[in-house]
């Protein structure tokens, strides 16, 4: 049986409630012409409607003036005639959306994200649906394509090396191309896609163009040429030309009757990044490169001579445009701001304002005629021309505008274009400044909001700091689910020193902002790790704990951001069990009429039924009485000790670590100190496990109690050792190589199959997943059933109780995402909120994870050795009894949550002989003793992990010194020094 994909938790907190739009930058764009709809994918895994409120069906351009230095733009302009309004959101992905189509007719919007999946919205139903999966990649799926918005397939290509052409009715996959030559090449990737109906291209690092047969997936050819990443393709209506944008600053035109590229244009100088053309012809088209350089393009009418063409400067973007999109007269752009600027376009038939010898080489060219316009009076051509400051040159051929030496020092560059540009770069002609874009502002900006780019885990791991992109920071609660304060515009590594705590947690959660929201995730081999003390909470229900308590960060969280899942599954146990016990009612309601005549029929059958008459009745009434508790202890005892087993809530011992050997043997002995003495060459690091097999072979109480180095064991500490014996649990001498996870394993075994088949029968085959445990608890009503039925079934779901997991009560809108591990990430397996858990329910069973059920139902969690902390107990300068045994070994080791407090309690009891009577008011080892590391005293509440996290600092074990801080008398007659041949000893006075 194939090994199952680890799966992961993760929750999402929810950021305060503001109107619609991303938080982070954006990079898909379509627009719905029909309705005046734009639709926006951005890198917060969200996918955006909104209403633009203009007339996009074959608007003309607009009779309006461009600006220009020599025109500004006046105050009446008609741009703030319109304004876009927000329309509808989804959060479609868990990751980045890095691009969206439109298909059948607009009605559906699919999107493409590195969260694996490509997924179909379709916002104009009257049906509020979630946006649907229709295919998954094992990469992130980069790109996607479409021959027409009236096509049901989309194609798609992804960093797995594959194209998959996917139905938008709930086909699945039509088709899958692999990608790279017979050499496989690593740099297959697909970055760019485009489709028509006969041909398919795509492109990536590989830098080589290749075309498919859509229909059956053949290659047809490749196109070789560019020098660095493709990262957009336009593909003509015909099929017979293809258009390319490269990393190398360059857009290629190839033929796909010639099989080679027709022309190199360099109207860029960064890497361009997208294309877009409306035209069948892609006789217009747009670009976009790196600096945010927007750039029209237009070779109408050059019959092939596309160095006739003319480029122009439209717009200038402060970051790189990522996606670049023109219906009407309006140019939309997208770039890592989480904001969309809207764009004027440009007619490029309109006459340019140029030197006379440039004005008359348009008007003579045969090619330039479809665009020309009449010339009127010089003033119309200012009013109404393109500025000659925007033209670009087309190509390294291009006649116009022609390149001309000059010095790079003589004129300064347009401010936006600042940096952009070396001074040799700039194009010119003799009568034109240096380059300045049409528009030096958009006509609108669609806003977005501010999202989380920055964060920081505090030392408690309980809080963590973020920074949004408005540079605000907010220190949030990961068990509350909220942010607890703001800090404002500061930098965030200021203000950690003013919340961080000295602690040490082990790790039991990581967190990302890579939507712009803080989430954190849960993975089953360490969620279950940390642990706060109980007396640590500011609650607002007081709870009884024990002492020093602790409380499982994980189990705690999960418990309750899936309470709801918890009730659900509750109700229908009580109905599952309710039909059971019904048919336990009717059975014998339907024997009663004949019960009398039973009681008399066996006199007269065979001897062998008088016989089993009397055992049949004492096997069912010794089931009642002695097995039901039995199994009733065996399910809902074990299930706190599985927290951390041998680990008592109270404290954890002292154990010698010397060797893995020494240390299982320690760890059987409960969590108690033990000072057990050890051999010299024991306590050396180098020391092999098998020098003490046959030393610490299984030991009787009465040898443990010898171990105890003469001191009186029926103490707290003592009785807490004896009592945390689990006799025969575990095998000696286990391999120091022994994987820890194994005894899980072995546990699982035990519980779900001996356990529960003492006459030998097979365990039922359960899923593996939430249902699984689900059905171990039926499995269990069935078996109870059958031994005994007459007997009722209770219910098997124990969660755990406020005492436990006291009450946590998350936003209901916080994100709950299940996960499985693939190849190339995390790919969805459900999704939610806290409040809709419990509608869930059917889709969590048969996806969550196993463990999850056994923590949520049966408040189990996997067994996982506690880690323990080796250290060494000394008095201060010998001013108190020592707690070392004989031999002098002082080494001792213990849970890494073990406190201060208890190594002094442990410290009090070995220095000084219980009372007969305890004395009430007799003052706590923490009020008269003291423990230092490094001269540093302790407080009572710090940890051993934070101990050797924070103030020890090193590899080797913790030296730790007590001493007396005078408030109590300590009795101690110090030995002295062993006095030199034929001198007479001097015993000194006693000391406190």
């Amino acid at each position: 049986m194939a090994k199952k994909a680890r799966q992961r938790i993760s929750y999402v907190l929810a950021l305060a409630n503001s109107p619609g739009g991303h938080r982070l930058g954006v990079n898909g764009l379509a627009v719905d012409s029909e309705n005046s709809i734009l639709y926006s994918g951005g890198r917060d895994g969200a996918i955006c409607a909104w209403n633009l409120n203009l007339d996009l069906k074959n608007q003309p351009f607009t009779e309006k003036s461009f600006e220009s230095p020599s025109n500004p733009p006046s105050d009446s302009s008609p741009k703030t005639q319109t304004n876009t309004t927000f329309r509808a959101q989804t959060q479609a992905h868990t990751h980045w959306v890095n691009d969206i189509v439109l298909a059948e007719g607009n009605t559906a919007l699919v999107s493409a994200s590195s969260d694996l999946t490509v997924r179909v919205w379709r916002p104009l139903s009257d049906e509020s649906e979630a946006p649907q999966t229709i295919g998954q990649h094992a990469d992130y799926v980069k790109c996607l394509a479409t021959p027409n918005p009236q096509a049901d397939w989309v194609a798609s290509g992804g960093l797995d090396r594959k194209i998959c052409l996917w139905d938008l009715n709930g086909a699945g996959k039509k088709l899958e191309i692999e990608v790279g030559d017979e050499e496989k090449s690593d740099k297959g990737s697909v970055y760019a896609l485009s489709v028509c109906r006969s041909i398919l291209a795509s492109g990536g690092p590989e830098s080589i163009v290749r075309l498919w047969d859509p229909r059956s997936g053949r290659r047809v050819t490749k196109f070789v040429g560019h020098t660095d990443n493709i990262r957009d393709i336009l593909i003509n209506e015909s099929g017979d030309t293809v258009m390319t944008a490269s990393s190398d600053q360059t857009v290629k035109v190839w033929s796909v009757t010639a099989g080679r590229c027709m022309h190199t244009l360099t109207m860029h100088n960064d890497s361009v990044w997208a294309l877009y053309s409306d035209d069948p012809q892609l006789g217009i088209f747009y670009s976009s490169d790196r600096s945010g350089l927007v750039v029209k393009t237009d070779v109408r009418g050059t019959l092939g001579e596309v160095d006739e063409g003319l480029s122009l400067a439209v717009a200038q973007e402060n970051e790189g445009v990522t996606k670049i999109i023109a219906c009407g007269d309006h140019i939309w752009t997208a770039t890592s701001s989480s904001s969309i600027n809207r764009w004027g376009d440009v007619d490029t038939g309109a006459e340019i304002q140029l030197s006379d010898g440039y004005r008359h080489h348009r008007a003579s060219s045969a090619t330039s005629k479809p665009r020309q316009l009449s010339l009127n009076a010089e003033t119309e051509q200012l009013s109404k021309g393109i500025p000659a400051s925007a033209v670009l040159r087309i190509s390294n051929t291009a006649s116009f505008p022609a390149p001309l030496a000059r010095d790079p020092d003589s004129l300064t560059t347009f401010s936006g274009f600042s940096g952009l540009r070396k001074g040799s770069e700039i194009i010119m002609d003799p009568d034109i400044g240096v380059i300045v874009p049409i528009h030096t502002l958009p006509e609108e900006t669609i806003e977005g909001q501010h999202g989380l780019v920055k964060h920081k885990l505090l030392n408690d791991r309980r809080r963590a700091l973020t920074l949004d992109t408005a540079g605000d920071v907010l220190l949030w609660d990961l068990l509350e689910c909220i942010p607890i304060k703001s800090f404002g515009k500061r930098h965030l590594e200021d203000v950690e020193p003013e919340v961080n705590t000295l602690e040490a947690v082990a790790p039991w959660c990581s967190i990302d902002t890579r939507t712009g929201r803080l989430a954190v995730v849960l993975e089953e081999y360490n969620c279950f790790d940390a642990e706060m003390y109980a007396d640590e909470l500011l609650l607002e229900e007081p709870v009884e704990f024990r002492d020093d308590q602790r409380i499982n960060l994980g189990k705690w969280i999960l418990r309750h951001i899936f309470s709801k899942l918890i009730d659900e599954m509750i109700k229908r146990d009580e109905i599952y069990r309710k039909e059971l016990n019904e048919s336990v009612k009717q059975a014998p309601a339907s024997q009663r009429p004949n019960a009398p005549t039973s009681i008399h029929i066996p006199t007269s059958p065979i001897t062998s039924w008088q016989e089993n008459s009397g055992l049949t009745p004492r096997a069912n009434g010794n089931h009642i009485p002695v097995l039901t508790p039995g199994m009733g202890i065996g399910v809902a005892t074990p299930a706190p000790m599985s927290v951390l087993p041998g680990v008592p809530e109270d404290g954890a011992p002292l154990d010698k670590p010397i060797t893995q050997v020494s240390r299982d043997s320690a760890e059987k002995t409960g969590d108690y100190f033990s000072n057990t003495p050890v051999t010299t060459e024991a306590s050396k690091p180098t020391a092999i496990p098998s020098e003490f097999h046959d030393e610490k072979v299984p030991k009787s109480p009465a040898d443990l109690d010898k171990e105890s180095n003469g001191k009186d064991t029926n103490t707290f500490f003592g009785k807490k050792l004896r009592m945390g014996m689990p006799f025969g649990s575990k095998k000696l001498g286990r391999s120091a190589s022994t994987n820890t996870e194994k005894p899980v394993v072995i546990d699982e075994k035990i519980e779900d199959g001996s356990e529960s088949s003492e006459n030998g029968e097979k365990e039922k085959e359960v899923d593996d997943n939430f249902f699984g445990i689900i059905q171990k608890i039926r499995n269990d009503y069935d078996k109870a059933l059958s031994e005994n039925p007459a007997h009722q079934v209770e219910s098997a779901i124990t969660p755990s109780l406020p005492n436990e997991t006291p009450v946590l009560k998350p936003p209901p809108m916080t994100t709950v995402i299940i996960q499985e591990e693939t190849s190339g990430g995390s790919a969805d397996l459900y999704r939610g909120t806290v409040e809709t858990v419990g509608e869930d329910a059917n889709l969590i069973e048969k996806r969550a994870p196993m463990w999850l059920g056994d923590l949520l139902l049966r408040n189990k969690i996997p067994f996982k050795e506690p880690v323990k902390v080796s250290f060494i107990l000394q008095p201060w300068q010998d001013l108190l009894p020592s707690i070392a045994g004989p031999d002098g070994n002082a080494r001792l080791n213990a849970n890494r949550m073990l406190r201060v407090k208890k190594i002094l309690a442990y410290v009090a009891e070995r220095i000084e002989i219980a009372p007969a009577e305890p004395d009430p008011n007799a003052l706590k080892p923490e009020e008269f003793l003291e423990l230092y590391c490094y001269e540093q005293k302790l407080p009572i509440t710090m940890t051993l992990a934070t101990l050797r996290a924070h103030v020890w600092k090193g590899g080797a074990d913790v030296m730790l010194y007590y001493k007396s801080n005078g408030r109590r008398s300590i009795p101690y007659e110090k030995k002295p020094p062993e006095p030199p041949t034929g001198e007479p000893a001097v015993i000194s006075a006693p000391t406190t």
